[in-house]
């Protein structure tokens, strides 16, 4: 008998959600093709109480996936690419990717307010993301950003549930003014921003109150792209992969990482970079920014898709001759 493939996959809602998906596409384009999941436990699941910065940045989310390939417990990982460091480990190659989807962030509200700047003075955003962060201080300085851990249906309880408790604290004290001018945020929240991507692979479409204009926030490198990782020399399992790649979407990735790897980029670092791909030209748009949202630098180059990982590499070289070199570096080192 043939043996199964193996997926190894975090045990996440979203990550499980990803890895029945390639699942299905796997066995509609071979039938008879048996497949296993190994959910698996990753530190950057384990360690909630601190943010990604702190604990050493988004590939504690695949590092034990990796492990398990490379010691032949599992064929494939399945990841989001945003999470996948620009060097995998040698003998890994990401074999095919997905058709991407939305890649914007999404803005989640309880109070139905569509648009950042029509939030409340002083209103309260959750967000991990050191990117978004640095982009909704530089439109709004005056909203509070909060750290905000763990998976989508998590992050979307603890917005519901801060309404729900504002709203009690608000019957409590319904003859006291709202003066409400800083400091903490106790448990108050009044938006979160998550990735459009990962509400609708959940079904959770509904819960977008506003898709965000990249020219307003900038998707992360890769946001909305599954990228699908195995061995180099794994021909077999690399043979039924073929079927799932989209080649739009390769291009676009390559431009993506490839300017996210020559800055060095990584979650301590507030980096974002769309590309867009148009009558066989690809147009890529980077920004790196100070994480107080003091300073954002934009710069937008375009060229041939096929060159797509070049270009991203030429405009990294003139965001650093602009001034990222050594923003970057005092965030390395702080």
């Amino acid at each position: 008998m043939t043996a199964p493939l193996r997926i190894a996959t975090r045990k996440s809602q979203l990550a499980l959600w990803q890895a029945e998906h390639v699942a299905s596409l796997l066995r509609a384009a071979h039938p008879g093709l048996e497949i296993e999941l190994v959910p698996l436990l990753t530190q950057g699941d384990r360690i909630q109480d601190r943010t990604l910065a702190a604990i050493g940045g988004k590939g504690l989310f695949i590092k034990e996936l990796e492990v398990a390939i490379e010691e032949l417990r599992a064929d494939i990982a399945v990841h989001s690419m945003k999470d996948v460091p620009a060097d995998l480990p040698n003998g890994l190659i990401i074999a095919a990717v997905l058709k991407r989807v939305d890649p914007r962030d999404a803005l989640v509200t309880t109070s139905g307010i569509a648009r950042l700047e029509d939030l409340p003075r002083n209103a309260v955003v959750g967000t991990s993301s050191l990117r978004r962060q640095a982009q909704i201080r530089a439109l709004r300085a005056d909203l509070r950003i909060v750290s905000m851990r763990g998976n989508v249906d998590t992050r979307l309880r603890k917005l519901d549930a801060a309404r729900s408790d504002t709203a009690r604290s608000d019957t409590a004290r319904s003859d006291t003014a709202d003066a409400d001018t800083g400091g903490s945020a106790g448990g108050r929240m009044d938006a979160i921003v998550l990735a459009c991507a990962g509400l609708i692979r959940l079904g959770l479409e509904s819960r977008i109150t506003a898709r965000l204009d990249p020219k307003v926030c900038l998707p992360a490198v890769t946001q909305g792209v599954i990228g699908i990782e195995c061995r180099q020399n794994d021909s077999r399992t690399l043979d039924h992969l073929k079927a799932l790649e989209d080649p739009p979407t390769r291009l676009v990735m390559n431009a993506e990482r490839a300017f996210a790897a020559r800055l060095g980029g990584s979650c301590q670092s507030p980096i974002a970079a769309y590309a867009e791909l148009d009558a066989g030209q690809i147009t890529l748009r980077g920004l790196v920014a100070e994480p107080d949202g003091s300073l954002l630098l934009h710069d937008t180059m375009s060229g041939r898709a096929e060159t797509g990982a070049a270009l991203g590499r030429q405009l990294a070289e003139r965001m650093l001759a602009a001034g990222a070199g050594p923003l970057l570096e005092r965030l390395r080192v702080s």
